[in-house]
């Protein structure tokens, strides 16, 4: 079988922008002054349909593309291991990042509907069926909730708590 590189729009055929951490942006900064965005001019989506040259971000030590496999190969599986997480965790670096992307973004409290767009979901309903587990945080995060209700209510001359539902 040919292999023809192409260029494709990501997941699901659709592009996205969303909002980066300034601290992320810095990463990448540092980075490209390392190792500089490299031009590359491929066919978009078909072999053999007009050219495109985009910038490049993720380039190996020579300055080439790197491709997905090397990223696997080259960068995610030694930072498993740095990490102590060996190989049996999530083989498919760039499938992992966008999981715990998404996950982070949930424990952090952001809503369903922005991680959808974020995620290229068109259904925000696929995104909690797939995104919305019990996070290790869950349990300090209802126990800081409830605190937080009780020591508000506790603090009202007249508490709006159980209570006063039923007091009229």
């Amino acid at each position: 079988m040919d292999n023809h590189l192409v260029f494709a729009p990501p997941k699901g055929g659709k592009t996205r922008a969303l909002p980066l951490a300034p601290t992320v942006l810095g990463e990448i900064d540092a980075y490209m002054e390392e190792y500089p965005p490299v031009a590359v001019t491929l066919p978009w989506k078909e072999p053999g349909s007009e050219l495109e040259t985009v910038s490049l971000i993720l380039v190996n030590e020579a300055g080439a593309p790197i491709n997905r496999s090397d990223f696997n190969r080259l960068a995610w599986r030694p930072a498993l291991d740095k990490a102590g997480m060996g190989h049996a965790k999530r083989r498919d670096g760039m499938s992992a990042l966008r999981h715990f992307f998404a996950s982070t973004l949930l424990d952090a409290g952001e809503s369903i509907k922005a991680l959808a767009e974020w995620l290229g979901h068109s259904d925000p309903a696929f995104t909690m069926r797939f995104y919305t587990h019990r996070l290790p945080s869950s349990n300090e995060r209802t126990q800081k909730a409830v605190d937080k209700a009780l020591q508000l209510v506790q603090a009202v001359e007249q508490p709006d708590g159980p209570d006063t539902a039923c007091a009229a």
